[in-house]
């Protein structure tokens, strides 16, 4: 051929292939047809397929998710995977609710239903994605090991079932292998089969026993075996090209031995065995891997524990980044650490070690990542940090470490991650800033200085924070106005400033932050007047946290919103009186709290319609009134809705399926419950909290409570209720706290209890109840804390097994008509015996469910007399310790088993018929704040010991027959006289003197001389300058007119005031 005639050809080739490519590739017919014949079988909720459409596009190699080859226009890619969400650090608490609604976008476009075997036909593909998805209730499909073109499969998270098909190891030409989370099943030996594999998952395939065949794999470089059963590790030494290794989560009964094993792979550069179990561990001193530079040793589970990092690790000296992040470690961070100095990345958090050694900070020149969040750091912050120049986060949070921080801090100019959270640090917040501001602020993005003690005013510098994107300063002490220079935060996305004492209009500073997505500053004493135009330019919030402020929202009552919010806070806020329409554009809000806003008149009606989608809700504190029939058409599908408070009427709403909680106490409701109860529940409601209280019910409790079964916490209270506890509240298993008083509720003690076994809060006090406490009582109540039965009419013994309790830790029996002594065992009651230190404030009830994208508040809270008084208590319920039995008609000895009770706050047995001698033992209950004996027939002296309860601040024992000498001590001369009057005793602070033949000083409660004649010149003086006085003021205002309109316009004035507050 000459040479002309080889260029024509060479020309005629380049000229076809020069089309082939520039030209638009158009799909073959045969395998547009399979694919429509594949999507056919799938399930597309979302219809993302759209465009596989041969009528509206017949070239299939445009369609999503196809590739096409340039040349031979063959299907040889289908990338039909779904993307998972993925979300910012930043979010801080935004994250829950952004999940929630991501997680749910993201089920909706999974795609589903079978894979048609008709895939086969695409001879061509070599490269199937078909993970995160949902193929639900079936099985990986054989027929994909007859497609040996593939190299490249993934079907991870695709939701299958069963064993792995072995077919999968036909594939001869893979070389990319995903199978994490994809199925739960046998991992077939055939695996070992794919010699050209270069990347295999089986992580989460829970089932799974790893065939020692994989050990064939001889070209494989990543292998990711989490969660997966290894019985014997030898089979890893073949895998001599392997430089990727994950055994997170597995179990290795040979530890030692598997080490070794590890040991000899050449060219393993990234080891992770997080979560693992090492049985039999044996320390070994040295291990060389030649050529690890990545090691993650987090959260091991060592059988026998150790508390020490183990040596072998201090000699792996090519290290770049090292984990030993949650286990147990104690001590100063180890000297052996130093001899890893090429490390770039080290996290050392959620362990227990208490120091950091001088150094620590000067022997890593290339950190760039370190992590000592959550330990038990003591000490301050070295000047030595300054050193690590290369740091780009830092992360000391949640430790005892003292402040101040160090100037030396500003050398790290490289930084864009700090947070010294929870720390002791005691300083101004505009020193820490100070000390950023000329080089560490160009290149900070998040700085997180939360609940450290931080105090003084933010200083007007934040203009040279522009890169900046998180800030969170909450729970502190800052005060003071923003400043101006907050508004040039151009990059700022999210700002938490919760819980500080900041004053002004922060919306001065704050209208210009463009950026902001997520915004907190609740809990704070901003107060002012915020119109529309401030809100004009936050276009990108999300969330909108500002509640328990003195602010004002001031809008043109057509204002539309520019942002589109997720959760809105403006409690205590002034709204009103209008319900505010603005609200109605915020269609995709999800968290709803606008309490105690002044808002006036009803819900509106499209209110219901356009949140159904809400999963938290609470108008509470308001004045709203009206029905719901008149505004609600359709059951509430909120998760949780809060009405309390409010001037709301008639019958109650009908729920979905889905509401967890539902408050509408302390409203006006008078319909029968009959409805809201027992009509239209076709199965089984998902309801847990429950408050009606303080309405205006009336009738017999209505028996369907058989159709609400997860009901955790039930409020009755305060209402006309008649009658026992119905039936079918006895099926109420998942009960921990019911609260019924204040009703007129009759009968003898209600048996259904002996059913509800999760009780731990019974109030059934101020009701007629009447008869004995069953003997089941104690026996089968046995998590019980609170119980309270005061102001009935029961009768008979105490009985002893109410000791079996020994949870309990408020007993309130008063004002009953008990006969009998007092039991001896309640020195059993084990919570009240002891004094603890670490007791929790809250009683938390445990909901049944809970999922991340809504909350609601389980915290315990009951009525209690104490001291003489009634409170409501909530927060520091955990905390009391309370026997009520006073006002019935025991008799006996006070028991000196009671005085073991050395963990007892208040006790009052007043009102009965007690005799003998207050126990000499009553000093050991050092815990005592109050103590009630009066009105009883105790007699003898009061016991000296009695001087040692320091914490006492009451004691009444009047009216008893006590007699002798009142003991001297810190507190018992400062209680009043009547305290202990109705006795035979003497010495202060009564006026009777032990020693008839000295002469008494005559003491007033203040212990200061009164006048020698009786007359107390100091009472007389007062009462004559309170008579002029009042004639001063008030004189003038019977003479003069115009004095009185002016002191009564003051008066309406104040008033308005005091309304506008509350």
């Amino acid at each position: 051929m000459t040479n002309t005639s080889i260029l024509m050809v060479v020309f005629v080739h380049l000229c076809w292939l020069f089309l082939s490519v520039c030209g638009e590739t158009a799909c073959i017919e045969s395998e547009r047809e399979t694919l429509l014949k594949f999507k056919d079988h799938l399930k597309d909720p979302s219809n993302r397929l759209s465009s596989w459409n041969a009528t509206a596009n017949s070239n299939c190699c445009n369609w999503v998710g196809v590739v096409c080859n340039n040349i031979t226009s063959h299907v040889t890619e289908l990338h039909l995977y779904t993307p998972v969400p993925i979300f910012d650090e930043g979010l801080g608490f935004a994250f829950n609710e952004a999940y929630a609604q991501a997680e749910e976008e993201f089920t909706a476009s999974q795609f589903g239903g079978e894979i048609n075997p008709c895939l086969v036909d695409l001879k061509y593909l070599n490269y199937l994605d078909l993970s995160q998805n949902h193929f639900e209730g079936t099985s990986i499909p054989s027929f994909l090991g007859t497609m040996i073109s593939l190299t490249h499969l993934n079907l991870s998270n695709a939701g299958f079932i069963g064993d792995i098909p072995p077919a999968i190891g036909n594939l001869s030409n893979l070389l990319y292998l995903d199978l994490g989370s994809a199925t739960v099943g046998i991992i077939p030996s055939q695996i070992g089969n794919l010699s050209n594999l270069l990347y295999l998952d089986l992580s989460y395939v829970v089932y799974g026993t790893i065939p020692s065949q994989v050990g064939n794999l001889s070209n494989l470089i990543y292998l990711d075996l989490r969660k997966v059963f290894i019985e014997n590790s030898d089979w890893l030494s073949s895998l001599s090209k392997l430089e990727y290794l994950d055994l997170g989560h597995s179990v290795l009964y040979q530890s030692f031995h598997s080490l070794q094993t590890l040991k000899a792979l050449p060219s393993l550069m990234h080891l992770h065995l997080s979560l693992c179990t090492f049985f039999q561990y044996n320390q070994p001193s040295f291990l060389n891997f030649s050529s690890l530079l990545t090691l993650d040793l987090s959260q091991i589970n060592y059988s026998p524990s150790i508390s020490f990092v183990p040596k072998w690790v201090f000699g792996l000296k090519k290290l770049v980044s090292l984990s030993l992040m949650l286990n147990e470690f104690e001590g100063p961070v180890p000297d052996g650490i130093r001899n890893l100095t090429l490390l770039e990345n080290l996290d050392l958090s959620a362990n227990s070690f208490s120091s950091i050694p001088d150094w620590f900070y000067s022997n890593f020149r290339h950190l760039t990542f370190l992590n000592l969040r959550n330990n038990n750091l003591h000490g301050t912050i070295s000047e030595a940090l300054g050193n690590v120049t290369s740091l780009v986060e830092l992360d000391l949070s949640f430790n005892q470490l003292e402040g101040p921080i160090p100037n030396s801090l500003g050398n790290l100019c490289n930084l864009r991650k700090v947070d010294f959270s929870y720390l002791k640090l005691n300083q101004h917040v505009n020193e820490i800033l100070d000390i950023l501001a000329p080089c560490v602020s160009h290149e900070l993005r998040t700085l997180k200085v939360q609940s450290s003690q931080l105090s003084g005013h933010l200083t007007d510098q934040f203009g040279v924070y522009k890169n900046i994107v998180t800030l969170y300063f909450h729970d502190n002490k800052i005060g003071g106005e923003l400043p101006r220079s907050l508004g040039k935060l151009s990059s700022l996305r999210f700002l938490n400033l919760v819980n500080n004492q900041f004053n002004g209009n922060p919306f001065e500073s704050l209208r210009s932050l463009s950026k902001l997505s997520y915004l907190d500053i609740g809990d704070n004493n901003f107060q002012g007047i915020v119109m529309d135009n401030d809100l004009t330019n936050l276009t990108n919030l999300i969330e909108f946290r500002a509640s328990r402020n003195n602010l004002t929202l001031k809008v043109h009552p057509s204002w539309y919103p520019t942002f589109q919010l997720t959760h809105l806070s403006m409690s205590s806020w002034q709204l009103g009186p209008n319900f505010p329409s603005w609200i109605r554009s915020q269609n995709k809000l999800r968290y709803l709290e606008m309490s105690n806003t002044g808002i006036l008149g009803s819900i509106p009606n499209w209110f219901w319609a356009t949140f159904s989608q809400v999963s938290f809700l609470n108008l509470s504190y308001n004045h709203i009134h009206g029905e719901f029939g008149s505004t609600l058409t359709n059951p509430i599908s909120i998760i949780v809705v809060d009405l309390s408070a409010n001037n709301l009427s008639g019958g109650f709403p009908y729920l979905s399926n889905g509401v967890a909680s539902l408050d509408l106490s302390s409203n006006s409701l008078s319909k029968s419950m009959d409805d809201f109860l027992c009509k239209n529940q076709d199965k089984p409601m998902q309801l847990e909290f429950l408050n009606l209280a303080s309405n205006d019910l009336l009738g017999e409790i209505p028996d369907c409570w058989g159709a609400w079964p997860y009901l955790v916490d039930v409020n009755l209270q305060s209402n006309n209720f008649v009658g026992n506890l119905p039936t079918s509240m006895g099926s109420l298993v998942y009960l921990q706290s019911l609260r019924i008083r204040n009703n007129s509720l009759s009968g003898t003690f209600p048996t259904i209890l002996k059913k509800t076994k999760k009780l731990i809060l019974l109030d059934l006090g101020k009701n007629n109840f009447s008869g004995t406490i069953p003997t089941w009582f104690g026996e089968h109540l046995l998590d019980m804390k609170v119980l309270i039965l005061r102001s009935n009419r029961f009768l008979g013994h105490i009985p002893n097994k109410i000791c079996d309790m020994s949870y309990l830790q408020v007993l309130d029996l008063a004002q009953n008509n008990f006969t009998g002594k007092i039991p001896t065992c309640f020195n059993n009651l084990k919570a009240i015996t002891q004094m603890s230190k670490n007791k929790a404030a809250i009683i938390y009830l445990n909901a049944i469910k809970y999922t991340s994208e809504y909350s609601y508040d389980s915290k315990a809270n009951v009525f209690l007399w104490l001291k003489g008084r009634g409170d409501e208590y909530r927060n520091i319920l955990g905390l009391v310790t309370s026997i009520d039995l006073s006002n019935n008609q025991l008799v006996g000895d006070i028991p000196i088993e009671l005085t073991d009770l050395n963990g007892l706050i208040f006790l009052n047995l007043s009102h009965n018929q007690l005799v003998g001698h207050i126990p000499q033992s009553i000093g050991n209950m050092r815990s005592l704040l109050s103590i009630d004996f009066s009105r009883n027939q105790l007699s003898g002296e009061i016991p000296p010991t009695i001087s040692n309860l320091s914490f006492l601040s009451m004691l009444n024992l009047s009216y008893n027959h006590l007699k002798g000498k009142i003991p001297s001590g810190i507190q018992l001369q400062t209680f009043d006289v009547s305290n202990f009057i109705g006795n035979n005793l003497c010495g202060p602070p009564l006026h009777i003197n032990c020693n008839p033949t000295e002469k008494i000083d005559n003491f007033d409660q203040n212990e200061k001389r009164s006048d020698r004649y009786g007359v107390n010149w100091f009472f007389v003086s007062m009462t004559i300058g309170f008579v002029m006085g009042f004639w001063i003021v008030i004189g003038p205002l019977f003479i003069y007119r115009s004095w009185r309109n002016i002191y009564f316009h003051f008066l309406d004035y104040v008033w308005e005031k005091i309304q506008s507050i509350f």
